[in-house]
């Protein structure tokens, strides 16, 4: 009976041993395929980040200085550039006032027939401008989630390689006790003749 019961579980700890390799095969995988996919679509776009007096705030010298001067072919670069560069500029021009609230003035002093047409202009190029720098903004944020993801699965990867090689010595272990393992049936009846 205790052979048979170390047999099985060894066995069970090989066949997990062998799902947890082909698991860290696969996130590791997927990790560089994410890694890459987001370095082919930002290298194209030709983002250098911003340095020297570009950097205008302490913020911006913090998170972007790093970075300074290089391609941005990362989920890290673009989350720096998309909150430190773009946002900080964003709030500059707008006074702090989101692209919803600036939207909300042009739509209502659109439909004011005495409105000022410099600042109705005025107010659609800002309109505009939130427009577009929020659109950058989700889609450099989006760059970086996806190179999170690809870090976490890289990380998952190995983690289920480790435990893998783990399952795979336990469960030769475990072999190698079933081999010398007495049965107790057969120890009861040996010594009780």
């Amino acid at each position: 009976m205790r052979r048979t019961l170390d047999k099985v579980i060894s066995w069970t700890g090989l066949a997990m041993a062998a799902v947890l390799f082909v698991a860290g095969a696969l996130l590791i995988y997927a990790s560089s395929f994410v890694a890459s996919n987001v370095e082919e679509q930002l290298r194209p776009q030709n983002i250098t980040m911003p340095s020297g007096a570009a950097l205008t705030t302490q913020a911006m010298k913090d998170n972007l200085g790093p970075y300074a001067g290089q391609p941005m072919t990362n989920g890290n670069q673009a989350k720096a550039f998309a909150d430190h560069y773009i946002w900080e500029h964003m709030v500059e021009a707008s006074g702090g006032q989101s692209y919803s609230e600036v939207s909300g003035k042009y739509v209502a002093l659109s439909k004011d027939p005495n409105a000022d047409p410099a600042e109705l202009q005025k107010l659609g190029d800002l309109r505009n401008t939130l427009f577009m720098g929020n659109t950058l903004r989700g889609l450099l944020l989006e760059a970086y989630a996806f190179g999170t993801m690809g870090t976490i699965a890289l990380w998952a990867g190995v983690a289920a390689l480790v435990a893998g090689a783990v399952m795979l010595g336990l469960g030769l272990l475990g072999l190698r006790h079933a081999r010398t393992a007495v049965d107790t049936y057969e120890s009861r009846t040996q010594s009780n003749p």
